[in-house]
């Protein structure tokens, strides 16, 4: 059901800029009105890195979307391929948490598995209003 999800994350890990870690990762979020964006880890020098998710939901916030459905997030050092699940850092967790609702679905895949979990799943009793 989500093998698509995760063939394009991993095409979106392929724009990776990671001079410092070479861990590429990438993001496929998926909007509810159907529309994707792809995201990839961009680091830099300094503490101001962004991770694939946050770069595939800003790309949406910036274009007006606010509904979403589904990320998939694929991760592995350059050149190699995904072997065990990359799971969003408590940044992104927290970032994510403020545009989703309960039935947002994070995937990821380990060992040729998908996963699936939900925002409760990965931040329980997190922040909200």
């Amino acid at each position: 059901m989500y093998k698509e999800d995760i063939e394009l994350a991993k095409k979106a890990r392929l724009n990776a800029y990671t001079p410092y870690s070479n861990y590429n990762v990438g993001a496929c979020l998926k909007c509810k009105d159907g529309s994707i964006y792809l995201g990839c880890n961009i680091e830099n020098h300094g503490l101001q890195s962004i991770c694939a998710e946050r770069t595939a939901f800003v790309k949406a916030l910036s274009d007006g979307k606010r509904k979403f459905s589904s990320i998939a997030i694929v991760g592995a050092s350059a050149g190699k391929e995904s072997t065990v699940k990359c799971m969003p850092c408590g940044y992104c967790r927290q970032f994510i948490s403020e545009f989703v609702d309960e039935n947002f679905t994070f995937i990821v895949e380990s060992n040729g598995k998908i996963l699936t979990y939900t925002i409760d799943d990965l931040l329980p009793n997190r922040f909200k209003f």
